[in-house]
């Protein structure tokens, strides 16, 4: 029967693959590639006998976190990262303002190389600052031969030359979400705004800033997490009396050979960084203006 044929078919069909399904791919090679060696690193630094064996325990734990050179390395982290993240918004916020609304020649080249320049690793960057605040570099240049200074300054081997450093490299990082939200606000509104007689500061505190918060929180945010996980920087200026989490758990690892303490600071600065994500994703829930198509993004 015609009826009984057409019922047929339709069991015949294959039926559709659950949702769950599909996320099982990708979940697989994320376990694989990230979760597995991430549970290594955690057994590692429970283990009391630093075979990766044994029945854990937070022996090692204590001992790391006991240690003056672990809380030095903590707060050194932590002020590095956030006087960082603080110069790079300040820095980012003033320069793209000054790109995406002041018209002047090249403005068009220079934001595109904003996107050349993330793609920049971090040590060129340090390395490009040794020739200019280096101790043959010619800062030191002009402050020997041309003020009469007596000696070269150590400039770029403390912490404030990691400082300059990483807002130097870290500033696009702020620029560029802040470049996009920028292209989205209509003209209209700051001619409005100017036409009302409303200066520079106040169009930038009433009508640009508030559109610019959740690029600015999101900008802001990663650098920080960024900042807490550098390494290069801080090791390609040689500063050898700042120590941060990222260095110690390189010195620990490969100089000491005390893989249990350095997997110890490493799950530290992951649950430092995880902490931060967090708060991130709360303050940009709190930013974000309700409803339209910026929101819903």
């Amino acid at each position: 029967m015609p009826g009984a044929e057409e019922s047929s078919r339709r069991n015949a069909r294959p039926r559709a693959l659950p949702a769950w399904a599909f996320a099982l791919p990708p979940l697989a090679v994320l376990g694989l590639l990230f979760l597995y060696p991430l549970a290594l690193v955690v057994r590692q630094s429970l283990s009391p006998d630093g075979s990766g064996g044994g029945s854990p325990s937070l022996a090692a734990y204590g001992d790391v976190l006991g240690q003056a050179a672990f809380r030095q390395a903590l707060r050194t982290t932590v002020l590095i990262a956030t006087g960082s993240t603080a110069g790079a918004v300040i820095l980012g916020f003033v320069l793209a303002i000054v790109i995406a609304f002041v018209p002047f020649p090249g403005g068009k080249v220079l934001a595109r190389f904003i996107d050349v320049f993330l793609s920049f690793p971090s040590f060129l960057i340090t390395l490009a600052l040794l020739f200019i605040y280096g101790t043959v570099g010619m800062a030191n240049g002009l402050w020997t031969d041309a003020l009469g200074g007596t000696g070269p300054f150590d400039f770029l081997h403390t912490p404030w030359g990691v400082l300059l450093a990483e807002i130097t490299y870290f500033t696009p990082f702020v620029m560029r979400p802040l470049l996009a939200a920028f292209s989205q606000i209509e003209t209209a509104q700051l001619e409005a705004a100017a036409s009302l007689g409303a200066k520079a500061p106040r169009i930038v505190r009433q009508v640009i800033l508030p559109e610019a918060l959740p690029s600015l929180a999101a900008g802001g945010s990663l650098v920080l997490v960024m900042c807490l996980n550098e390494f290069g920087i801080v090791l390609f200026t040689g500063a050898k009396g700042v120590t941060t989490l990222p260095t110690l758990v390189y010195g620990k690892a490969v100089l000491d050979g005390d893989y249990t303490s350095a997997c110890v600071v490493a799950v530290v600065n992951i649950v430092l960084s995880v902490g931060l994500y967090g708060l991130y994703r709360l303050l940009l829930s709190r930013t974000r203006p309700a409803g339209g198509p910026r929101a819903r993004a």
